[in-house]
């Protein structure tokens, strides 16, 4: 036998090495496999012999401060097919499209689709779905579907927002909570075949996390007082648009944010404008999205204006903060002031105040006053206190699309803009940063963060996580706060606010009427904010009226829309009138028991009661009882359910 060549033997040792190697790698795989990739393996195996059907969680609710509704969901179904286990396809077209009212080729095509489960129709309510299953169509499915109610309609539209046909948060609080209220899917599991058929009738059903409830610091009375008092406002001045704010200016909870008009939660992308709507088939599609986007918009954080005279507000802050000024230091208005090169009139020219103090000067909101205050304190000092007052930042709202100022530098800052700003014009902030500023000048000094975001309640109602927020370290002395407080006290008694003045209350304010630009347009903004008690504020308001037709100074438009919330809404959070004694005003105590907390506010407030409530609705016992006589402005106990 012929012994194999050198060249034979090489290639054989080559052609084991490579068998030896081939093998090695092969171990080497499979123990790579078994160690690092089963379990992701497994899971594409189960996923490849198994259908998931998911299950929408049930989305959390968001409540007022009382635990009242303001959007809320409700269970209803989703129809589906899985096209391979559909037998008859167009009697099932057919069935489905007679009972959900639906275009029956749509549905057929539906049925055709090479796919393992094609959705028919969402939001079915619950009639409607038994009436699909009563059919027993082979190869359609009824699954749990939820849907999102807002039981106040259009109530504080912008501020709760709505959500998508997907349940996702699109703007307002539905979107800045959406990790908390969405939830987490669930799933319905069945074995199938390989081309999607059903090997068995079991079916595994993994259930779904329901998301938290959202409690907020609104309160649904004191939003219903706004909108109305705002709406109202709005058609009787013929005016564009109007925004009210209130908020406790201690903490910054806002209790009702209203801007008018307003849109209805439950049907968003309606068009409410009768004018609009008329043209709308006219309109292109960006048209249609930027009308949408416009009516959807919460004026008060996310567009700027020029502030106008409540901004003298911060003026007098910083000069008697800095001393330049005291409330005696007296001022004589020309009808004008000189800044720079340029003559800048009072809004009483060619009239003038004359000799005043600088209390009356605030009192008057006469400009030349705050110029020379301005003048006083220099730029570089004065633009410090614009940043003391956060009008360089966001005020930290919990709401998406906030604006921020939009401010002079140091270096662009000279005499004439030194002077404008003094009173509120040549910048622009927002309402909230505003309002924020205001809260920090009566209430000690403090830089609140507003906010709407209370906390998360469990399914009982029953408060489980408080939010927090920063109120950081005061930036003027008490002296100068309480000084302001006196001093905005007399504007409402004696000066430009007078027509907000409630009896028996100390209401403190400062009006204000913006010129818009382009100067000369005729169009202006009126603007009132007020604050009471005005030793000790509690609450704050804002109102601002958009071009106003007619008479438009924020005093006489403000005023009277100031004066009808704060009589609703003082009453109503429990702030005892001052120095009013009204002898021998007794009231029969109304019989409130079994009725929610917002129901029996609003009988014992309009029997002249104030109110208190313990544990949660509906009341079960309230002291004094049903049909005993009590003085007038007597605090009503309400007892609800002890959890």
């Amino acid at each position: 036998m012929e012994k194999p060549s050198i060249g034979a033997k090489k290639r054989l040792v080559f052609y084991l090495c490579c068998c030896v190697s081939g093998f090695l790698l092969l171990i080497g795989r499979l123990i790579y496999i078994e160690l690092f990739r089963a379990a992701q393996w497994q899971e594409m195996a189960y996923e490849q012999q198994t259908r998931d059907r998911l299950i929408t969680p049930k989305r959390g609710s968001i409540l007022d401060c009382h635990g009242v509704g303001l959007a809320q969901t409700q269970t209803v179904t989703a129809v589906s097919v899985i096209p391979a286990q559909v037998t008859e396809k167009e009697k099932t077209a057919e069935v489905l499209a007679k009972i959900l009212d639906l275009d029956v080729e749509d549905v057929l095509k539906k049925t055709k689709e090479k796919v393992a489960l094609v959705r028919i129709q969402t939001k079915v309510d619950m009639e409607t779905a038994q009436k699909i299953r009563q059919e027993d169509l082979p190869g359609v499915k009824v699954d749990e579907d939820i849907q999102r109610v807002y039981p106040y309609g259009d109530l504080a539209a912008q501020v709760i927002g709505f959500v998508g046909k997907d349940n996702q948060g699109i703007i307002g609080l539905e979107a800045k909570y959406e990790e908390r209220l969405q939830g987490k899917q669930g799933k319905i599991l069945t074995v199938t075949d390989s081309i999607g058929r059903e090997l068995t009738g079991e079916q595994d059903r993994i259930p779904p996390v329901d998301g938290e409830n959202l409690v907020t610091t609104l309160d649904v009375v004191i939003q219903q007082y706004a909108e109305q008092t705002l709406a109202k406002a709005v058609e009787a001045k013929h005016a564009k648009k109007g925004a009210i704010i209130v908020l406790n200016p201690q903490n910054g909870a806002i209790y009702a944010m209203a801007n008018y008009p307003s849109f209805d939660l439950n049907a968003p992308f309606a068009i409410q404008d009768e004018s609009l709507a008329a043209i709308w088939d006219t309109l292109s599609a960006q048209e249609k999205n930027d009308a949408r986007n416009q009516m959807w918009r919460n004026d008060v954080i996310n567009d700027t204006y020029e502030p106008g005279s409540i901004f003298k507000i911060v003026t007098s802050v910083a000069g008697l903060e800095e001393g330049v000024i005291t409330p005696e230091s007296t001022f004589y208005c020309k009808g004008y002031h000189i800044a720079g090169d340029r003559q800048i009139k009072c809004w009483r020219y060619p009239r003038t105040h004359g000799a005043e103090t600088f209390v009356q000067g605030v009192q008057n909101s006469c400009n030349p006053v705050f110029m020379e205050v301005a003048e006083r304190l220099g730029a570089e000092t004065f633009l410090e206190y614009l940043d003391k007052f956060g009008f360089h930042e966001k005020t930290g709202i919990d709401l998406a699309g906030e604006a921020v100022g939009i401010l002079h530098t140091l270096e662009s800052t000279g005499p004439v803009e030194l002077a404008t700003m003094s009173f509120g014009q040549s910048f622009q902030i927002t309402p909230l940063q505003l309002l924020r500023a205001a809260s920090a000048a009566v209430n000690g000094g403090y830089l609140i963060t507003p906010h709407i975001g209370y906390g998360i309640a469990d399914e009982n109602g029953n408060i489980i996580e408080t939010f927090s927020y920063d109120k950081g370290e005061p930036m003027i002395s008490k002296q100068t706060s309480d000084t302001m407080k006196e001093i905005l006290e007399s504007v409402v008694a004696e000066g430009t606010g007078n027509k907000a003045s409630v009896a028996g209350y100390r209401i403190g304010g400062k009006t204000a009427t913006s010129e818009k630009l382009p100067r000369r347009s005729g169009k202006y903004i009126a603007s009132f904010m007020t604050f009471a008690p005005a030793n000790d504020p509690q609450v704050m308001a804002f109102v601002m009226i958009d071009e106003p037709q007619g008479v438009y100074y924020g005093g006489t438009v403000g005023g009277p829309i100031m004066k009808e919330l704060l009589e609703n809404i003082l009453p109503y959070l429990g702030i005892p009138k001052e120095g009013v004694v009204e002898e021998d005003a007794t009231a029969i105590v109304p019989d409130v028991t079994g009725m929610t907390w917002m129901e029996a506010k609003h009988i014992l407030l309009e029997a002249g009661f104030s109110v208190e409530t313990s544990g949660t609705e509906p009341v079960v016992s309230q002291l004094p009882p049903s049909g005993q006589e009590a003085n007038q402005g007597t605090k009503v106990l309400l007892y609800g359910a002890q959890e």
